[in-house]
């Protein structure tokens, strides 16, 4: 069994033919396809196939109904089969980083740390003017959740090339809608619960989970709702604030959210955090032309990490 790339967070790819993402969740497969061509990325495919049980044959099946031929193929980890830690950044040689960081975070798994597969990501300093020790995050999933990602898709025969994490999709989805120097948060929902990165310039600085999904933002109860709404509101603050804290030199001066517009969720939050709340319009940042569907709001939200998995490019290393 040939093992892909784990992640490789800090290289982007150029080719035209850009790639397949296949992303597998509770209520299904979504298969998206992006392809470089002109000033804005094309998505030539973006699909959703509802399954009630995930499997080799299933997906197959997806593969051969897709028609997708002869293509490079990446996937996500859930958010359940990989920890992300921010640590602060050791002071040794680049092709020693990954063995320092093993010692760093091998008490923070619930597992070995010789069972566990490493990859970091750097985040940037000296650049943007901080004098903020560098610090980095550090990936990790256990040697069996990547080996079982990889025989699942062998099963399914789809040549896969990349394991990448939301993060960092939601990060190539980002930069399409960033301001030059200016930091962007990125706030998305979906069957994993929120996800609120702030990047800038192409690079990702913060990364927090929200132990919220969709459908509880969507639940009929109106004081659970409420609930969910107030611990959102309050989650987002913390972070921003902390943003503030730590990356003072970079300015963010607006939140894009993706969520169905009929929650109202951009006004109540521009209310609540005295920043301009947008609404994210896909066709903004991309040609959707061929995927009409992704003009839909609901249908856009959980299509998100596909669409950033697809968007992975390769053009620098560590």
């Amino acid at each position: 069994m040939e093992m892909p790339q784990f992640l490789k967070l800090f290289k982007r790819s150029s080719r035209d033919g850009g790639w397949v993402a296949v992303t597998t969740g509770k209520r299904g497969i979504h298969i998206a396809q992006v392809k470089f061509m002109g000033a804005r990325p094309q998505v030539t495919k973006c699909a959703f196939y509802p399954l009630t049980e995930l499997s080799a044959a299933a997906l197959e099946k997806v593969r051969k109904d897709a028609q997708l031929g002869d293509v490079r193929f990446t996937t996500l980890l859930s958010a359940n089969e990989y920890q992300m830690m921010m640590v602060d950044a050791p002071n040794v040689p680049v092709d020693e980083l990954k063995t320092a960081i093993r010692w760093k975070i091998k008490d923070a798994l619930s597992y070995h740390i010789d069972d566990a597969t490493i990859d970091v990501l750097q985040i940037p300093s000296g650049k943007y003017g901080s004098d903020r020790p560098q610090s980095l995050y550090a990936i990790a999933a256990s040697n069996e959740t990547i080996r079982k990602r990889i025989a699942l898709f062998e099963k399914a025969k789809l040549d896969l090339s990349v394991i990448d994490i939301p993060e960092t999709a939601q990060r190539n989805l980002a930069a399409l809608f960033e301001m030059e120097a200016r930091g962007l948060a990125m706030l998305t929902f979906g069957d994993e619960g929120g996800l609120l990165t702030i990047t800038c310039d192409g690079e990702l600085f913060l990364a927090r989970r929200m132990d919220i999904t969709l459908g509880q933002l969507q639940d009929a109860d109106e004081n659970l709702r409420h609930q969910y709404l107030d611990r959102m509101e309050l989650e987002v603050q913390r972070s921003l604030d902390y943003f503030d804290r730590q990356f003072h030199h970079i300015p963010v001066n607006r939140i894009l959210l993706s969520a169905p517009a009929s929650l109202g969720l951009d006004k109540r939050l521009t209310d609540s955090l005295g920043m301009p709340v947008e609404m994210l319009d896909l066709a903004q940042g991309m040609d959707i032309f061929a995927v009409p569907e992704l003009a839909d709001s609901e249908f856009a939200s959980y299509a998100l990490p596909v669409l950033g998995a697809a968007l992975r490019q390769e053009k620098k290393a560590l």
